[in-house]
C-alpha cells in the first residue's frame, strides 16, 4: 500500500537522509515555492506539491553521482505513491535521469529547482534580500556565468520553455513565490 506523506512527514524523511543545513534549507525553500505555485496551477493539491518539493533532492547528499536513480529506489522502498516518485525523479530529466516531466507540477519543479538557488544567491548579495528584488537584478546575475555557477542556466531556460513562459515571467513568478 503506497502513501503520500504530508509536507511535515516529507520534511522528516528529508532529514533522515540529509544532515547538511544547506540541503534541508533547499528542500524547505523548494517545498514552499511549490506550495505557492500550486495555488496558481492546482489549488486542491497544495500539500502534494509541497511534499514533492521537500523530497526532490532526498538522495542528493548521500548519492550525488546517482541523483534521482537513488531517489527512485529509496522512495519505492519507503512505500511512497507512484505519482509522487515520478514527480520527484522527473526533475532530473535530461540532466541525470531519463524520466520526463509530464504533469504541470513536474514541469514547475523542473523549472524552479535551479532558479530558487540562483534567486537565493542574488538575495544574499542584497541588503534587502528578496523583499524588493526585481527581475532585472536576477537577469543581471543570470548573465554572469561565474555567479552561482552551480545553478544551470540551461536548465532554467528549458524549464521556462517547457512551461511556455518567457524567462522573465518565470523569474517573476518564482521571486513572488519565494517572498510568500
Amino acid at each position: 500500500m503506497s502513501y503520500i506523506p504530508t509536507p511535515q512527514q516529507a520534511e522528516e524523511l528529508l532529514k533522515q537522509y540529509n544532515k547538511e543545513p544547506f540541503h534541508i534549507q533547499h528542500g524547505e525553500t523548494v517545498s514552499k515555492v511549490m506550495g505557492e505555485l500550486a495555488k496558481r496551477y492546482d489549488p486542491d493539491r497544495e500539500d502534494f506539491w509541497r511534499s514533492v518539493g521537500m523530497l526532490h533532492d532526498i538522495d542528493f547528499e548521500l548519492y550525488p553521482e546517482q541523483h534521482c536513480a537513488k531517489a527512485d529506489e529509496m522512495l519505492h522502498e519507503l512505500g511512497l505513491d507512484e505519482e509522487l516518485i515520478h514527480a520527484v525523479v522527473s526533475h532530473g530529466y535530461g540532466i541525470c535521469y531519463d524520466v520526463e516531466p509530464t504533469q504541470t507540477m513536474e514541469t514547475v519543479l523542473f523549472a524552479t529547482d535551479e532558479l530558487t538557488g540562483l534567486i537565493g544567491a542574488v538575495a544574499l548579495m542584497r541588503p534587502t534580500g528578496l523583499s524588493d528584488m526585481e527581475v532585472k537584478s536576477v537577469m543581471k546575475k543570470f548573465k554572469d556565468k561565474k555567479f552561482a555557477a552551480g545553478c544551470s542556466r540551461d536548465v532554467i531556460r528549458r524549464g521556462a520553455d517547457m512551461l511556455g513562459m518567457e524567462l522573465n515571467e518565470l523569474i517573476a513568478m518564482t521571486i513572488e513565490a519565494m517572498r510568500a
